[in-house]
């Protein structure tokens, strides 16, 4: 009967249409699934960006890795060779301050003959041409009144005659009395010093004019000499009334031969003193601020040394360095604004016996002693014997020491 139609479904479509669709829909479902399983992950992208990248730096620039092996090498190097430069810095500085004391002690030694010396000089008598290279000059002040100190001193820790010059030769210690002459030179006083020196030949003479109160006058002028006469690393100023063990005091200062600018003794710290009429007063009090305060750091006068730069710089500048009343003061006061390194050594401090008896029974024998409420040992002249057999040292101690 004619063509037959398409059958139709239920909702009037035909099966053609639904397989067609079927099939279209099957393949579009293929094609995004193929999309979607293609798309690469984010972080394998980032991870792949970077290989890449660092793929391409190794061949733009090959050396790279290199280039920071060498960086780290020449880093440390560096630190090396500024390890290096410091320490020769260092070598250099201290070359240049030898170098500096050298030639204040050349100008010192050339000043020697000329107006304001401070050595007295006898007429025929050579100038030193050359110093002599020691380890310390000790300068024992004393007056013209102490001769019963001197020789209280020269009976027991002092060596006489050839072995004072034996000290000299193989220790490089040099010991003298120092002292002026008086207001009328050539007169009693001076010829008095001038016979005991010819018997003892251990004297050094100032040119300055003996008085109490021109104590700070006199420690200034006693360094300068000493600097002029003698190549030092250490000088010392002790009074004529404290006793001595040179084993001890030589031993202390070796241990800090090494150092520049040393300044060692008791440090103390005392009060400024402004009534008048008191032992140690200060004309100048107010200088060190408001009534009540001490004074700045510096040792105590009965003995102290200083090292070889530092007595070259009061030599040097002795013309303009300020003096006060007392000499112990002065010398604090001329090194407060140098880079000093104040060293408080106790050994030189001690007290007379039973004090520095003590010490000497455990081993220990004290480099000085003195008694704090004389200033001094008590005494001195009939005491001095007594103090040297219990708390000396032994006379050999020092022959036996190295330094």
């Amino acid at each position: 009967m004619g063509l037959s139609r398409p059958h139709k479904v239920g909702n009037g479509v035909s099966a053609r249409w639904v397989s067609l669709f079927c099939i279209a829909s099957f393949f579009l479902g293929v094609l995004v699934v193929n999309r979607l399983l293609g798309v690469p992950d984010p972080e394998k992208i980032d991870e792949e960006a970077s290989s890449l990248e660092k793929r391409q730096l190794r061949a733009l620039h090959p050396n790279v890795n290199c280039e920071k092996k060498e960086a780290a090498d020449r880093a440390g190097d560096i630190l090396f060779q500024v390890s290096q430069t410091h320490d020769v810095i260092m070598a250099l500085d201290k070359t240049i301050s030898s170098l500096e004391v050298q030639l204040a002690a050349a100008r010192a030694s050339k000043a020697d003959n000329g107006e304001g010396s401070p050595v007295v000089t006898k007429t025929g008598s050579e100038p030193l041409k050359e110093r002599q290279k020691v380890f310390f000059v000790m300068g024992i002040m004393t007056a013209f009144s102490s001769r019963k100190r001197r020789e209280s001193i020269r009976e027991t820790w002092m060596p006489q005659g050839d072995e004072l010059k034996k000290l000299e030769t193989e220790k490089g210690i040099i010991m003298r009395f120092v002292i002026g002459h008086s207001a009328t030179p050539g007169g009693v006083l001076d010829r008095a010093i001038d016979a005991e020196d010819e018997k003892h030949k251990d004297f050094l003479r100032l040119n300055h004019i003996e008085g109490y109160h021109e104590l700070s006058s006199k420690t200034q002028i006693y360094f300068a000499a000493a600097v002029t006469k003698w190549d030092a690393d250490f000088y010392i100023k002790v009074d004529d009334d404290v006793h001595i063990n040179l084993g001890m005091v030589g031993s202390t200062l070796a241990r800090h031969r090494s150092k520049p600018r040393t300044y060692i003794g008791c440090m103390k710290s005392g009060p400024v003193l402004a009534n008048k009429g008191v032992r140690y007063h200060e004309p100048e009090y107010w200088k060190f601020g408001e009534e009540g305060n001490k004074y700045f750091r510096h040792a105590t006068g009965q003995i102290y040394a200083i090292s070889k730069d530092l007595a070259t710089y009061i030599s040097v500048h002795r013309h303009i360095l300020h003096r006060y009343a007392n000499e112990d003061v002065s010398l604090g006061s001329w090194f407060i604004g140098l880079d000093v390194e104040h060293i408080d050594e106790r050994s030189l401090c001690c007290g007379t016996p039973p004090e520095c008896e003590w010490k000497a029974q455990a081993g220990n024998p004290c480099a000085a002693s003195f008694d704090w409420s004389c200033s001094g040992i008590c005494k001195s002249v009939e005491r001095m014997e007594e103090v040297h057999q219990r708390c000396g040292e032994g006379d050999e101690a020092i022959w036996h020491t190295s330094f």
